[in-house]
């Protein structure tokens, strides 16, 4: 299980970014008057995991992720699984739509099962490691609920956290309609910051930047992505 501690609602690791980090973003301050330049940052995102940096957005943290995705992409049967953060429900409640679940059971460790998602689900969403029971599907499993017309969004939020993150999917091109949720605001203590990323298909961050407001990452969340 992860170990995190809770400083009102945000589950963290540390309750400060680590001195060399806060140093980097303090150094950022003097280039404020300038709007934010996202780039090096995408280009790092991109570099990190292996992929072209059209398959990666920038967001203002994973909740941003949320809002753009049931805004953005076209979804008739949404089924969010069960136990999960609250935010990506609650972003497609907000934008309309009639969202099913999946609960999965104590009983099973709360494991999942990927035949217990309906077949006409078009949009999936699936915690990995799953906020709050901290279980690590097997990434295999979480694979095979990829299918053509379907987006399986996977929210890594806590990924970093586990060894040598195992399980993740994130670099993976060769499952159709994958989209890879990150949050770097848990590990490096920067929930107050704001920055998450995007990995999907080049036709699906489009879709999602086209959503965005213009600047949505400010100049110091941008460095701290890029550091």
């Amino acid at each position: 299980r992860l170990e995190l501690r809770a400083l009102e609602d945000v589950n963290v690791r540390a309750d400060t970014p680590p001195a060399w980090l806060r140093e980097r973003i303090a150094a950022s301050l003097t280039g404020l008057a300038a709007y934010p330049d996202g780039r090096a940052a995408r280009a790092a995102v991109a570099a990190r995991h292996g992929v072209p940096a059209e398959r990666v957005l920038l967001t203002a943290g994973a909740a941003e992720a949320f809002v753009l995705l049931a805004r953005a992409l076209p979804a008739r049967r949404p089924v969010v699984v069960h136990p999960q953060f609250t935010e990506p429900e609650a972003a497609l409640r907000d934008a309309g739509h009639a969202v099913d679940r999946v609960l999965l059971r104590e009983a099973d460790g709360f494991r999942l099962d990927p035949a217990v998602v309906p077949e006409d689900a078009d949009l999936v969403v699936v915690g990995n490691p799953t906020n709050p029971t901290s279980v690590l599907h097997p990434a295999a499993a979480l694979a095979g609920l990829a299918r053509p017309g379907r987006t399986l969004v996977v929210d890594e939020a806590f990924m970093d956290a586990v060894p040598g993150e195992r399980e993740t999917l994130a670099g993976r091109t060769d499952v159709p309609g994958l989209v890879v949720l990150r949050s770097l605001t848990k590990t490096w203590g920067l929930a107050g910051l704001r920055i998450g990323y995007v990995l999907a298909a080049p036709e699906t961050v489009a879709a999602l930047e086209r959503a965005q407001p213009l600047w949505p990452v400010s100049t110091p969340a941008l460095v701290a992505a890029q550091a």
